[in-house]
Protein backbone atom coordinates (compact mmCIF):
# COMPACT_ATOMS: atom_id res chain seq x y z
CA UNK A 1 0.00 0.00 0.00
CA UNK A 2 1.21 3.48 -0.90
CA UNK A 3 0.69 6.58 1.21
CA UNK A 4 -0.36 9.97 -0.04
CA UNK A 5 -1.72 13.24 1.28
CA UNK A 6 -4.98 14.90 0.24
CA UNK A 7 -4.98 18.64 0.85
CA UNK A 8 -7.72 21.29 0.54
CA UNK A 9 -6.99 24.18 -1.81
CA UNK A 10 -8.64 26.62 0.61
CA UNK A 11 -8.25 27.93 4.13
CA UNK A 12 -4.84 27.43 5.74
CA UNK A 13 -3.67 25.65 2.58
CA UNK A 14 -5.33 28.06 0.14
CA UNK A 15 -2.02 29.60 -0.95
CA UNK A 16 -0.24 27.94 -3.92
CA UNK A 17 3.14 28.61 -2.31
CA UNK A 18 2.01 26.79 0.85
CA UNK A 19 0.87 23.79 -1.20
CA UNK A 20 4.22 23.65 -2.99
CA UNK A 21 6.11 23.86 0.30
CA UNK A 22 3.99 21.07 1.83
CA UNK A 23 4.54 18.88 -1.23
CA UNK A 24 8.30 19.28 -0.93
CA UNK A 25 8.10 18.45 2.77
CA UNK A 26 6.00 15.40 1.88
CA UNK A 27 8.55 14.12 -0.61
CA UNK A 28 11.34 14.56 1.93
CA UNK A 29 9.30 12.73 4.60
CA UNK A 30 8.74 9.65 2.43
CA UNK A 31 5.15 10.11 1.27
CA UNK A 32 4.31 8.61 -2.13
CA UNK A 33 1.69 11.10 -3.34
CA UNK A 34 0.40 14.65 -2.89
CA UNK A 35 -3.13 15.36 -4.09
CA UNK A 36 -4.86 18.75 -4.12
CA UNK A 37 -8.60 19.39 -3.83
CA UNK A 38 -10.11 21.30 -6.77
CA UNK A 39 -12.74 23.60 -5.29
CA UNK A 40 -13.83 26.83 -6.92
CA UNK A 41 -15.98 28.61 -4.34
CA UNK A 42 -16.97 26.23 -1.48
CA UNK A 43 -19.34 28.73 0.20
CA UNK A 44 -20.61 32.07 -1.11
CA UNK A 45 -20.32 33.73 2.28
CA UNK A 46 -17.06 32.15 3.39
CA UNK A 47 -14.24 34.69 3.18
CA UNK A 48 -11.21 32.45 2.73
CA UNK A 49 -8.39 32.20 0.17
CA UNK A 50 -8.84 29.50 -2.46
CA UNK A 51 -5.91 28.47 -4.65
CA UNK A 52 -6.22 27.30 -8.24
CA UNK A 53 -5.38 23.61 -7.97
CA UNK A 54 -3.89 23.34 -11.45
CA UNK A 55 -1.51 26.25 -10.95
CA UNK A 56 -0.33 24.69 -7.69
CA UNK A 57 0.07 21.26 -9.32
CA UNK A 58 2.24 22.71 -12.08
CA UNK A 59 4.52 24.30 -9.50
CA UNK A 60 4.63 21.05 -7.50
CA UNK A 61 5.50 19.08 -10.63
CA UNK A 62 8.36 21.44 -11.36
CA UNK A 63 9.84 21.41 -7.83
CA UNK A 64 9.59 17.73 -6.83
CA UNK A 65 11.25 14.64 -8.29
CA UNK A 66 9.51 11.48 -7.08
CA UNK A 67 6.13 12.05 -5.51
CA UNK A 68 2.90 11.30 -7.46
CA UNK A 69 0.52 14.23 -7.79
CA UNK A 70 -2.84 15.27 -9.10
CA UNK A 71 -6.25 16.81 -8.41
CA UNK A 72 -8.36 14.79 -5.99
CA UNK A 73 -10.80 15.29 -7.48
CA UNK A 74 -11.34 17.45 -10.58
CA UNK A 75 -14.98 18.29 -11.31
CA UNK A 76 -14.82 17.69 -15.06
CA UNK A 77 -18.39 18.84 -15.82
CA UNK A 78 -17.35 22.44 -15.14
CA UNK A 79 -14.24 22.27 -17.33
CA UNK A 80 -13.86 22.10 -21.10
CA UNK A 81 -12.49 18.59 -21.70
CA UNK A 82 -10.05 19.62 -24.42
CA UNK A 83 -8.53 22.18 -22.05
CA UNK A 84 -8.22 19.47 -19.40
CA UNK A 85 -6.58 17.22 -22.01
CA UNK A 86 -4.01 19.90 -22.76
CA UNK A 87 -3.38 20.67 -19.07
CA UNK A 88 -3.05 17.03 -18.00
CA UNK A 89 -0.72 16.08 -20.84
CA UNK A 90 1.46 19.08 -20.00
CA UNK A 91 1.47 18.18 -16.30
CA UNK A 92 2.42 14.59 -17.06
CA UNK A 93 5.30 15.72 -19.28
CA UNK A 94 6.43 18.35 -16.76
CA UNK A 95 6.42 15.82 -13.92
CA UNK A 96 8.08 13.05 -15.89
CA UNK A 97 4.98 10.83 -15.80
CA UNK A 98 3.81 11.29 -12.20
CA UNK A 99 0.25 12.58 -12.69
CA UNK A 100 -2.83 10.75 -11.40
CA UNK A 101 -6.14 12.30 -12.46
CA UNK A 102 -8.94 12.06 -9.90
CA UNK A 103 -12.34 12.92 -11.40
CA UNK A 104 -15.91 13.36 -10.21
CA UNK A 105 -19.22 15.14 -10.80
CA UNK A 106 -18.35 18.02 -8.49
CA UNK A 107 -19.56 18.82 -4.98
CA UNK A 108 -21.22 20.83 -3.56
CA UNK A 109 -23.60 21.79 -6.37
CA UNK A 110 -24.38 25.03 -4.57
CA UNK A 111 -22.44 27.22 -4.91
CA UNK A 112 -19.75 25.58 -7.06
CA UNK A 113 -22.15 25.19 -10.00
CA UNK A 114 -25.16 27.37 -9.24
CA UNK A 115 -23.17 30.51 -8.45
CA UNK A 116 -21.52 30.56 -11.87
CA UNK A 117 -24.35 29.25 -14.05
CA UNK A 118 -22.90 25.78 -14.65
CA UNK A 119 -24.95 22.60 -14.99
CA UNK A 120 -26.82 21.71 -11.81
CA UNK A 121 -28.53 18.46 -12.83
CA UNK A 122 -26.53 15.44 -11.60
CA UNK A 123 -27.66 13.14 -14.42
CA UNK A 124 -26.53 15.61 -17.05
CA UNK A 125 -23.26 16.11 -15.17
CA UNK A 126 -22.72 12.34 -15.19
CA UNK A 127 -23.18 12.32 -18.97
CA UNK A 128 -20.76 15.23 -19.28
CA UNK A 129 -18.21 13.42 -17.13
CA UNK A 130 -18.35 10.27 -19.26
CA UNK A 131 -18.04 12.26 -22.49
CA UNK A 132 -15.14 14.24 -21.01
CA UNK A 133 -13.29 11.04 -20.14
CA UNK A 134 -13.77 9.69 -23.67
CA UNK A 135 -12.38 12.95 -25.06
CA UNK A 136 -9.40 12.87 -22.70
CA UNK A 137 -8.47 9.35 -23.76
CA UNK A 138 -8.78 10.27 -27.44
CA UNK A 139 -6.69 13.42 -27.10
CA UNK A 140 -4.05 11.60 -25.04
CA UNK A 141 -3.64 8.98 -27.79
CA UNK A 142 -1.56 11.25 -30.00
CA UNK A 143 -3.57 10.01 -33.00
CA UNK A 144 -6.16 11.88 -35.09
CA UNK A 145 -9.30 12.06 -32.98
CA UNK A 146 -12.80 13.48 -33.30
CA UNK A 147 -15.82 13.32 -31.02
CA UNK A 148 -19.55 13.92 -31.38
CA UNK A 149 -21.62 13.61 -28.23
CA UNK A 150 -24.70 15.03 -26.57
CA UNK A 151 -22.74 17.68 -24.69
CA UNK A 152 -19.44 18.07 -26.53
CA UNK A 153 -18.22 18.12 -30.12
CA UNK A 154 -14.60 18.02 -31.18
CA UNK A 155 -13.40 18.29 -34.78
CA UNK A 156 -10.70 15.87 -35.85
CA UNK A 157 -7.23 16.90 -34.75
CA UNK A 158 -4.04 15.39 -33.36
CA UNK A 159 -3.20 16.53 -29.86
CA UNK A 160 0.50 16.57 -29.01
CA UNK A 161 2.53 16.02 -26.96
CA UNK A 162 1.22 12.72 -25.64
CA UNK A 163 1.43 12.15 -21.91
CA UNK A 164 4.52 10.29 -20.73
CA UNK A 165 2.53 7.46 -19.12
CA UNK A 166 1.28 4.51 -21.17
CA UNK A 167 -1.31 3.47 -22.04
CA UNK A 168 -2.66 6.67 -20.45
CA UNK A 169 -2.59 8.87 -17.37
CA UNK A 170 -4.25 6.85 -14.57
CA UNK A 171 -7.82 7.99 -13.92
CA UNK A 172 -9.41 7.46 -10.48
CA UNK A 173 -13.17 7.99 -10.27
CA UNK A 174 -14.77 9.31 -7.10
CA UNK A 175 -17.93 7.85 -5.66
CA UNK A 176 -19.80 9.29 -2.72
CA UNK A 177 -21.82 7.55 -0.05
CA UNK A 178 -24.21 5.72 -0.57
CA UNK A 179 -21.93 4.43 -3.41
CA UNK A 180 -24.46 3.99 -6.20
CA UNK A 181 -24.08 1.63 -9.14
CA UNK A 182 -23.42 4.26 -11.82
CA UNK A 183 -20.27 5.76 -10.31
CA UNK A 184 -18.94 2.28 -9.48
CA UNK A 185 -19.44 1.17 -13.08
CA UNK A 186 -17.61 4.27 -14.25
CA UNK A 187 -14.71 3.56 -11.91
CA UNK A 188 -14.54 -0.05 -13.11
CA UNK A 189 -13.99 1.17 -16.69
CA UNK A 190 -10.99 3.27 -15.66
CA UNK A 191 -8.00 2.86 -13.32
CA UNK A 192 -9.11 3.41 -9.75
CA UNK A 193 -11.91 4.22 -7.34
CA UNK A 194 -11.95 6.85 -4.60
CA UNK A 195 -14.87 6.32 -2.18
CA UNK A 196 -15.62 9.52 -0.28
CA UNK A 197 -18.29 11.15 1.83
CA UNK A 198 -19.64 14.66 2.18
CA UNK A 199 -19.95 14.13 5.93
CA UNK A 200 -17.36 14.47 8.68
CA UNK A 201 -17.37 10.69 9.16
CA UNK A 202 -14.76 8.99 6.99
CA UNK A 203 -15.41 5.87 4.92
CA UNK A 204 -15.02 2.72 7.02
CA UNK A 205 -13.04 -0.38 6.15
CA UNK A 206 -16.31 -2.35 5.95
CA UNK A 207 -17.79 0.13 3.46
CA UNK A 208 -14.55 0.01 1.49
CA UNK A 209 -14.65 -3.78 1.29
CA UNK A 210 -18.16 -3.55 -0.14
CA UNK A 211 -17.06 -1.06 -2.78
CA UNK A 212 -14.07 -3.22 -3.73
CA UNK A 213 -16.25 -6.31 -4.09
CA UNK A 214 -18.82 -4.52 -6.23
CA UNK A 215 -16.18 -3.04 -8.55
CA UNK A 216 -14.44 -6.42 -8.87
CA UNK A 217 -17.73 -7.99 -9.94
CA UNK A 218 -18.08 -5.44 -12.75
CA UNK A 219 -14.51 -4.91 -13.93
CA UNK A 220 -12.95 -6.90 -16.75
CA UNK A 221 -10.33 -9.14 -15.05
CA UNK A 222 -7.88 -8.49 -17.89
CA UNK A 223 -8.21 -4.71 -17.77
CA UNK A 224 -4.91 -4.16 -15.94
CA UNK A 225 -3.92 -2.65 -12.58
CA UNK A 226 -6.62 -0.99 -10.50
CA UNK A 227 -6.16 1.32 -7.53
CA UNK A 228 -8.40 1.74 -4.49
CA UNK A 229 -7.79 4.98 -2.58
CA UNK A 230 -9.27 5.86 0.79
CA UNK A 231 -9.02 9.03 2.84
CA UNK A 232 -8.24 8.87 6.54
CA UNK A 233 -6.50 10.55 9.44
CA UNK A 234 -3.67 9.25 11.62
CA UNK A 235 -1.24 10.79 14.11
CA UNK A 236 1.97 9.79 12.37
CA UNK A 237 3.40 8.26 15.53
CA UNK A 238 3.29 4.76 16.93
CA UNK A 239 -0.39 4.28 17.75
CA UNK A 240 -2.05 0.87 17.88
CA UNK A 241 -5.48 2.25 17.05
CA UNK A 242 -4.23 4.09 13.95
CA UNK A 243 -2.22 1.08 12.81
CA UNK A 244 -5.29 -1.13 13.17
CA UNK A 245 -7.42 1.22 11.03
CA UNK A 246 -4.81 1.44 8.28
CA UNK A 247 -4.25 -2.33 8.32
CA UNK A 248 -8.01 -2.97 8.10
CA UNK A 249 -8.24 -0.72 5.04
CA UNK A 250 -5.26 -2.45 3.46
CA UNK A 251 -6.87 -5.84 4.08
CA UNK A 252 -10.12 -4.56 2.53
CA UNK A 253 -8.29 -3.82 -0.71
CA UNK A 254 -6.80 -0.34 -0.33
CA UNK A 255 -3.80 0.36 -2.56
CA UNK A 256 -3.47 4.04 -1.53
CA UNK A 257 -3.97 5.49 1.95
CA UNK A 258 -4.61 9.24 1.55
CA UNK A 259 -3.93 11.14 4.75
CA UNK A 260 -6.43 13.97 5.08
CA UNK A 261 -4.79 17.32 5.91
CA UNK A 262 -7.38 19.85 7.02
CA UNK A 263 -7.76 22.52 9.66
CA UNK A 264 -9.28 19.80 11.87
CA UNK A 265 -5.60 19.21 12.70
CA UNK A 266 -5.09 22.81 13.78
CA UNK A 267 -3.23 25.67 12.14
CA UNK A 268 -0.71 25.48 9.31
CA UNK A 269 2.10 24.62 11.74
CA UNK A 270 0.13 21.58 12.92
CA UNK A 271 -0.57 20.53 9.34
CA UNK A 272 3.09 20.84 8.40
CA UNK A 273 4.13 18.89 11.48
CA UNK A 274 1.84 16.02 10.45
CA UNK A 275 3.37 15.97 6.98
CA UNK A 276 6.88 15.84 8.39
CA UNK A 277 6.07 12.92 10.72
CA UNK A 278 5.66 10.79 7.62
CA UNK A 279 3.27 8.03 6.58
CA UNK A 280 1.43 5.84 9.08
CA UNK A 281 2.67 2.33 9.75
CA UNK A 282 0.56 -0.52 8.41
Amino acid sequence: MQHGLTVPNFGATGDPAVLVSLARDAEAAGWDGFFVWDHLLVDRNWRTPIADAWTALAAIAATTDRIRLGPMVAALPRRRPWLVARATASLDVLSGGRLILGVGLGWPTDPEFTAVGDEEDLRRRAEMLDESLAILEGCWSGEPFAFEGRHYRLAEATWLPRPVQRPRIPVWCATMRPFREGPLRRAARWDGVFPATDEHELVTAAELAGVVARVAAIRDPGAGPFDVAIQGMTRGIECAADEAVVAACRDAGTTWWLELLTEWLGDLDAIRARVRRGPPGD
